[in-house]
C-alpha cells in the first residue's frame, strides 16, 4: 500500500500536469458532485496537498477536493481528450486545455467548503504529517513524549495516523532500524539521545524517500539515496553488525529487523 511518500510524490505530478491551467471540462462520477461540474470551469488547481494518504485539490473559488485511495484508488495523468482503456472506474476527471487528470476505483470523495475542510472526520483524526515543511523534530519529541503517546509500543505507534500521517510499514521499519530500536520499545524507555535520533529519523527517512525513491543516482545532490536496509531483506546480512534480518508479524503487518544490533 502506498504511504506518505508515495502519495505525494501523486500529487507532485498532477500538479506539473495541471496546476495554474483554468479547468476546461470537469466530471464526476457521484451524482451529489455533479453540481460542482460546471462551477469549476475556468478555476484553476492552485496546489495540491498531501496529509498522510488524503490529497486535498484546492481550486482558485475555494473550494476543495478531498479523496483518499484508500486500497484501489489511483490517480492517473492523461493528454486532454484522451480515455484510457481500463477495467478501472473512473471517479473524478478534471481537464485543462492540454492534459488530464483521471481518478480511478476510489469511492471516498467530497468537495468541501473551507469550513467543511476543516471539520472533515479523516482529517480531524491524523496527526501531523512527516512531509509537512513545518513540523520540526521538536514537535516530534513532543508527541512521543506526550501522555497519548508515551506508553505505546512502536510497532503500532509508527502505523498509527493519529500520531503521525503518512508513516506506514516499510517506513516503520526503515526507521527502527536507523534508530537501532526494537518494536517493542516504548518512547517512555528511552534516553534523552535515543529520542533525538528517533525524532530525527521519523522525519529524515520519509523526506529522503519522497526526494530520492526509485530515481537512480542522478539525484546524489540530495546527499544521499532511500533505499531499504531492512524491509524485504530477511536472511540478508545486516549492513551495520552482520547479523541475519529476520522476518515476523508485528500489528498484523510483516515487520522485519536484526535482532543482534536492534535490542
Amino acid at each position: 500500500m502506498p504511504e506518505g511518500p508515495e502519495i505525494r510524490r501523486a500529487a507532485d505530478t498532477l500538479e506539473a500536469a495541471i496546476k495554474g491551467q483554468p479547468l476546461t471540462d470537469a466530471w464526476f462520477a457521484f451524482e451529489r458532485l455533479k453540481a460542482f461540474e460546471t462551477a469549476l470551469v475556468g478555476q484553476r488547481v492552485t496546489h495540491i496537498e498531501t496529509r498522510g494518504k488524503a490529497m486535498l485539490t484546492h481550486f482558485s473559488g475555494g473550494l476543495t477536493l478531498y479523496s483518499h485511495n484508500q486500497l484501489y484508488g489511483v490517480w492517473r495523468v492523461v493528454n486532454a481528450g484522451e480515455e484510457p482503456q481500463t477495467t478501472r472506474v473512473l471517479r473524478v476527471r478534471l481537464q485543462t486545455a492540454t492534459k488530464a487528470i483521471l481518478l480511478y476505483s476510489a469511492s471516498d470523495i467530497d468537495m468541501l467548503t473551507p469550513e467543511q475542510l476543516a471539520t472533515q472526520p479523516f482529517l480531524q483524526r491524523v496527526g501531523p504529517d512527516v512531509l509537512d515543511p513545518t513540523l520540526t523534530e521538536a514537535d516530534v519529541r513532543e508527541r512521543l513524549l506526550s501522555k497519548r503517546f508515551r506508553q505505546r509500543q512502536f510497532s503500532g505507534l509508527l502505523l498509527d495516523q493519529a500520531f503521525l500521517a503518512g508513516l506506514g510499514n516499510y517506513l516503520r521499519v526503515e526507521i527502527l532500524w536507523a534508530c537501532g530500536l526494537a518494536a517493542t520499545h516504548k518512547a517512555s524507555q528511552l534516553t534523552d539521545e535515543q529520542l533525538g535520533n528517533l525524532a530525527h529519523e521519523l522525519l529524515a527517512i520519509p523526506r529522503l524517500s519522497w526526494q530520492t525513491r526509485g530515481q537512480g543516482d542522478e539525484n546524489k545532490h540530495h546527499g544521499a539515496l532511500f533505499r531499504f536496509k531492512v524491509f524485504h531483506r530477511a536472511g540478508k546480512a545486516c549492513e551495520r553488525c552482520g547479523g541475519v534480518i529476520e522476518k515476523t508479524m508485528m500489528s498484523s503487518r510483516p515487520f522485519y529487523w536484526c535482532p543482534q544490533c536492534q535490542t
